[in-house]
């Protein structure tokens, strides 16, 4: 008979609260990218580092994290993780250079990564009940799916009447709230693993993880010589090597392989990655496609966005639901394929001009990538027994920072390369100017700048016109990989029975 919890509905209020911040500011920066990069004068490699280099290192802490607060407890890690993600907000939001803004967004990471494991292991551990905890975890997958969507909008109020910097402020005084809330809503006693806690093991994964990514980024951007990127690679590799043999010989590892041997995990884990990759994708991409190309302040795109965050905020309690009545395999994978072709459709819309189909169109690609968000945090966390709950949360959400990086990196770095190939430069443009306009629609506009007419004219016509085929071929890419997950998750998804 599960154990029932008297206060697990304010419990899950709490942590819902603690979790909302760090899942805003994985896309509050996205409707900020045009503002940012022209007020510290920063590359296109700085801006994708900027964006990314908060979900990628939360990739490689969240497990150490995930594992220290189930030895030492949920609660104390989530209070520890709130006070560090405040302060770095407030230093993020008056750096200066780009390089002070990618430090302020390392100790951001840091303070992210331990909240949201802690999250996960709190109501796994909260609710036993596997009908209220699909319940739960649809409503937090409502705030994750509904807070990402929310960013864009905020961002652009935000950046509508004070600076980029206010985007980070706004974290300040909600954490100022939610720290004490934590406090006071959380039992103090909660499930521990007996062990320690291996701080050498934590950096090596961090390492690794760190190296791999690395790597895989500069190989997919041409930013480093290929040989030196494969030498980071096999670093990386050789890390992660020496860690998993260590976690086989330990008696109390810090990543518990067998969580692997549940196809479900492996399952929600691939569904998360993609999944919300493509979604931190095309909002960044979009927001990009609203200001630089159409035109649209800050706010005009993120209002443009509210279908998405509308949709989203519903999806999670619908996934719930939809489970318990249809099966988590049939829903998952539906609302994957259905994803899909949303996505197939916004690559022939005409964002200037977008009636009622594409608001339609957006509203369902938020709806549907929430429910298959939340299907992944049903099929992982009801493969787990509650002690490891902390753990498998690490693992979902490293799924989704890796996702949200790798994303942002693939959508970058495509959208690079398209935009370089189809941009018809105008021929008189100096050489060294030529050479960064041909980068990013955003070099574009800093050389834009730099020019007078009719130079400066063409240039912005030829980098508009280049940007939108680029995006039309990116989410016609995302809609053939969307679909094809959804074909694997169904078959991995066929012996999920739900429960421990």
């Amino acid at each position: 008979m599960p154990t029932i919890i008297p206060r697990r509905w304010l419990v899950l209020l709490a942590v819902m609260l603690a979790f909302l911040p760090v899942v805003i500011d994985m896309t509050i920066l996205h409707i900020a990218v045009p503002s940012l990069t022209l007020a510290l004068d920063a590359s296109a490699t700085e801006v994708l580092w900027i964006i990314d280099i908060y979900p990628l290192l939360m990739a490689g802490l969240l497990v150490p994290m995930g594992t220290l607060a189930d030895r030492i407890g949920h609660r104390r890690v989530l209070l520890i993780g709130l006070v560090i993600f405040g302060f770095a907000s407030l230093l993020a939001a008056f750096a200066p250079t780009p390089a002070l803004l990618i430090g302020a967004r390392v100790l951001l990471a840091l303070g992210g990564s331990m909240i949201m494991p802690c999250v996960l292991g709190i109501i796994r551990c909260t609710f036993e009940d596997e009908k209220e905890r699909a319940m739960a975890l649809g409503l937090w997958g409502t705030v994750g799916a509904a807070g990402a969507a929310l960013g864009p909008l905020i961002g652009g109020v935000l950046l509508e009447h004070f600076w980029w910097g206010s985007a980070f402020l706004i974290n300040v005084p909600i954490m100022l709230v939610v720290a004490p809330l934590v406090f006071i809503l959380l039992p103090r006693a909660t499930q521990t693993t007996p062990g320690s806690w291996a701080l050498g093991q934590a950096l090596l994964l961090v390492a690794g993880m760190l190296a791999l990514v690395y790597s895989i980024k500069a190989i997919a951007s041409a930013t480093q010589p290929l040989a030196m990127a494969l030498a980071v690679a096999v670093l990386g590799i050789g890390l992660l090597t020496v860690f998993v043999r260590m976690q086989l010989r330990s008696a109390t590892p810090m990543l518990d392989l067998s969580l692997f041997s549940h196809p479900a995990i492996l399952a929600g884990m691939i569904m998360a990655t993609v999944a919300i990759g493509a979604l931190a994708g095309v909002e960044l991409t979009l927001a990009q496609e609203l200001q630089y190309v159409l035109g649209r302040t800050p706010l005009q795109a993120g209002i443009f966005m509210i279908p998405i965050m509308a949709a989203a905020a519903v999806g999670g309690p619908i996934a719930g639901y939809l489970s318990n009545l249809c099966g988590l395999r049939l829903v998952a994978s539906a609302s994957l394929v259905v994803s899909s072709v949303a996505l197939a459709f916004l690559a022939f819309a005409d964002f200037d001009a977008p009636g009622f189909r594409v608001p339609a169109m957006l509203a369902l690609l938020g709806l549907t990538l929430s429910i298959g968000l939340t299907a992944s945090s049903i099929a992982i966390m009801g493969s787990v027994e509650p002690s490891k709950g902390a753990a498998a949360g690490a693992l979902e959400a490293t799924a989704y920072e890796l996702g949200t990086g790798l994303g942002i990196t693939f959508f970058g770095v495509f959208m690079s390369a398209v935009y370089s190939h189809r941009i018809l430069l105008p021929v008189d443009l100096d050489k060294s100017l030529a050479e960064r306009a041909a980068r990013s629609i955003g070099d574009s506009y800093a050389v834009f700048q730099r020019l007078v007419e009719p130079q400066s004219t063409a240039l912005i016509e030829a980098a508009k016109e280049a940007f939108s085929a680029a995006h039309e071929l990116l989410l016609l890419t995302s809609s053939a990989m969307l679909g094809i997950l959804g074909i694997v998750v169904f078959i991995m998804l066929s012996g999920y029975k739900g429960g421990k």
